[in-house]
């Protein structure tokens, strides 16, 4: 099928690219950075937007910055941006595994992280990525900028905390400790599909014991999140089984699964168990 007609605009710059959206986003006008998931969806007619704001020749948003504490990824950053670790600390090593998770390689090489974020897709990794690690969007319109945290953010499947004229400008993830652990572990039917359950966990070794830990599961309920009963189960606990176990035990019985037509609520809630605990194993290693 084809999409049904639009206006197509190009800006040059960010502000450009804000005040367009302000006029034309009563109008169901959106923003297209790498296309990945609305350009399907338009072609199905299953969105019928009467503008597109084309923000990738906006100077900038295709940065990434390191400021020593927080890594700023723009707007038009892509997926295989991460194929490499962008930053010489625990989390580009972090993002570098999950990257590897998204869809297949010629959707990483045009989708965007920011892009990803704004659709919200429950089962999305960079969703989950920045759920658990506690992110700050930046938002910009033409009112001004707006920062949101992370658990403010994701509100539903495919629902988000931005107005139909912000643009989400930019993520900041804040960097992990030097030495910090991380494990990521999904469940999909074939390589390359939605995740029906994932998991991403990192903490820190502090005289034999787990510190600072964070547990998110993303794919069994409409937004991912923190688990934090599973956290405070693990927190000054030793590394191991014993306490993988109950931790993701905890963590299963913590979602309220989703269920649909191929899926039952227990099903996704033994999957939860199951990604969680290798994610906390795959840290361990």
């Amino acid at each position: 099928m084809k999409p049904a007609p639009f206006v197509r605009h190009v800006p040059k710059t960010l502000d450009e690219a804000v005040r367009i959206l302000g006029e034309v986003a009563p109008q169901d006008g959106r923003v297209l950075a790498g296309g990945q998931s609305l350009v399907p969806i338009m072609a199905f007619r299953l969105a019928k937007p009467a503008h597109l704001v084309d923000i990738n020749e906006v100077a900038g948003l295709d940065r990434i910055d390191n400021d020593g504490k927080m890594l700023a990824i723009g707007a038009c950053v892509r997926h295989a941006a991460f194929h490499k670790p962008a930053v010489d600390n625990p989390l580009g090593r972090l993002l570098s595994v999950v990257a590897r998770h998204i869809a297949h390689y010629p959707i990483r090489m045009r989708g965007t992280f920011c892009g990803s974020l704004a659709h919200a897709d429950p089962s999305s990794e960079w969703c989950l990525t920045a759920a658990t690690l506690d992110a700050v969007m930046v938002a910009k319109s033409a009112r001004g900028e707006r920062l949101i945290d992370a658990k403010d953010f994701f509100q539903g499947i495919m629902s988000t905390a931005l107005a139909e004229d912000e643009l989400l400008a930019q993520v900041r993830l804040p960097l992990l400790a030097p030495g910090a652990k991380f494990g990521f572990n999904e469940f999909s039917r074939r390589a390359g599909d939605f995740a029906m359950s994932a998991a991403l966990v990192t903490w820190r070794m502090q005289d034999g014991k787990m510190r600072e830990v964070r547990v998110g599961v993303g794919g069994a309920e409409p937004f991912p999140r923190r688990i934090a009963a599973a956290e405070a189960a693990l927190e000054g606990q030793p590394p191991g089984d014993t306490a993988f176990r109950a931790a993701a035990e905890i963590a299963a019985s913590a979602v309220d699964a989703m269920e649909d037509h191929q899926t039952s609520a227990d099903y996704r809630r033994d999957l939860v168990r199951a990604v969680v605990q290798r994610a906390l194993e795959m840290s361990a290693l």
